[in-house]
């Protein structure tokens, strides 16, 4: 839901007070620990540095639409917050989840007064814009461009693909990266200390041993290392302990959250880590990015699936048994289920990794399907052609047709592609595992049709 005020042109004057207002003993800890100013924002050194487009904003007091790109706890909304407080602008925040056009509307009416009475313009923070489709993007853009709104997105999804060119050609995309486990262990001690905002009314102590425990469970996210935190210490008040010790963030924890979003960049990422890994004939790494997979929660027939396309694509026929093993995987997993099915999914990444690997077959299909789509339907040589009736045969249907099994080796020389493409050779095997022996045999019989009279 977009928060808004009744009238903007006061805004820029009450953002001071907004994080305190917001910062209510009901929030999570995390909300009330969201930092203020630009002087207690941890992280993101690369962008905030000296010289860095942002600082040089922030300097001049100019700010342009921005797309902020990060992993979630990141510090995207807080980012957007601090540099509208630091070149005085106002700022309304506004979630494409729980709003849409009605809400942005009256958002758009007060930043029209707003600019009628001030000339400035009003950050319009948008949580999460991925989520929005492309006609709700559209919405934005003649607004951007008129300079009534500077819009800042936020997106866990790469913005190449979850946000609009005209808006990502109007925008500076801003890549956050993951905070690293000694920038949250400085939020973590600072909540735990602060007896305004964070946990310091109850007195519980937490060694850097603790502290690090938990932002590295985190995996980069503040926002779970603080809630982890505030967890781990109401047990600890709970229990009537003053400091806080390893197994009572167990207990909070419960369970560590496994950075992967099954419907986002980050499930295309470590497939493609995983499938390369198989290519690179890496059965560790290989091992490593299926665990990630299933224990994020990934759907085990996908993996399977992936594995039986890899076996075809990747090894192909310089090893036969593969796409075999690949499809008797599949079956295995959907009949046993998890937790047994990480043993056979095992067992057919290794095989995988450490198998002879071809593209031949796969290189010779889009070839040929490049042929097809070129040249059309040609037509069906004469002597291929099946004869079931007298006119048929009057045609010279199945004329001159060789009956491979009463030749030689079962090789004969007749033609078998259209005339127009009787030279191509798509299938072109490896010198690796079976296809050595394939690519042998298939150079005899090429030879052969090219020079019937040897």
């Amino acid at each position: 839901m977009a928060i808004r005020q009744p009238h903007l042109k006061d805004q820029h004057s009450l953002f001071a007070h907004t994080a305190e207002k917001e910062a209510t003993k009901k929030a999570p800890l995390a909300e009330r620990m969201r930092p203020q100013t630009l002087d207690t924002y941890i992280g993101q050194t690369h962008l905030l540095g000296p010289g860095s487009l942002l600082r040089q904003m922030i300097e001049q007091k100019t700010l342009t639409s921005l797309i902020l790109w990060g992993p979630p706890g990141s510090g995207k909304t807080t980012l957007a917050r601090v540099l509208a407080q630091a070149v005085e602008l106002p700022w309304v925040s506004f979630s494409a989840v729980l709003s849409g056009v009605k809400e942005l509307r009256l958002i758009l009416a007060d930043a029209q007064r707003h600019r009628r009475q001030t000339e400035q313009s009003t950050v319009v923070f948008v949580d999460e814009i991925h989520r929005f489709n492309k006609a709700q993007q559209d919405a934005f853009l003649p607004h951007v461009e008129q300079g009534l709104i500077i819009l800042i997105g936020a997106t866990t999804e790469n913005p190449s693909f979850e946000v609009i060119a005209p808006l990502l050609s109007r925008s500076r995309v801003v890549v956050l990266e993951a905070l690293e486990a000694e920038q949250l262990v400085q939020i973590l001690s600072h909540a735990l200390r602060d007896a305004d905002r964070g946990l310091g009314q109850y007195e519980i102590e937490a060694d850097e041993t603790v502290l690090r425990t938990i932002a590295e469970s985190a995996q980069g996210d503040a926002r779970i290392a603080l809630n982890t935190l505030e967890v781990a210490t109401t047990l600890a008040v709970q229990k009537k302990a003053t400091r806080l010790d390893v197994a009572l963030v167990q207990e909070a924890t419960q369970r560590n959250a496994i950075l992967y979003d099954k419907a986002g960049e980050e499930h295309y990422n470590i497939i493609s880590a995983f499938i390369k890994s198989l290519r690179g004939s890496d059965p560790d790494a290989a091992l490593y990015w299926m665990l990630r997979m299933l224990e994020a929660g990934e759907d085990i027939l996908f993996i399977a699936r992936r594995m039986v396309i890899f076996a075809a694509e990747d090894i192909g026929n310089a090893d036969p048994q593969a796409l075999s093993l690949a499809i008797a995987t599949k079956e295995a997993v959907h009949f046993v289920g998890l937790p047994e099915a990480r043993i056979p999914l095992a067992q057919a990444a290794t095989y995988l990794a450490v198998a002879p690997k071809s593209n031949a077959s796969y290189k010779a299909m889009t070839a040929a399907q490049a042929d097809v789509q070129t040249h059309g339907p040609l037509p069906v040589p004469l002597h291929l052609r099946n004869a079931p009736t007298k006119l048929m045969k009057d045609l010279e249907y199945g004329k001159g047709y060789q009956y491979a099994h009463d030749y030689e080796d079962a090789a004969v020389t007749q033609a078998h592609l259209p005339e127009k493409l009787t030279q191509r050779q798509y299938y072109q095997p490896s010198d690796r595992g079976h296809e050595k022996v394939m690519g042998e045999r298939l150079k005899a019989w090429r030879k052969r049709r090219a020079d019937p009279q040897d």
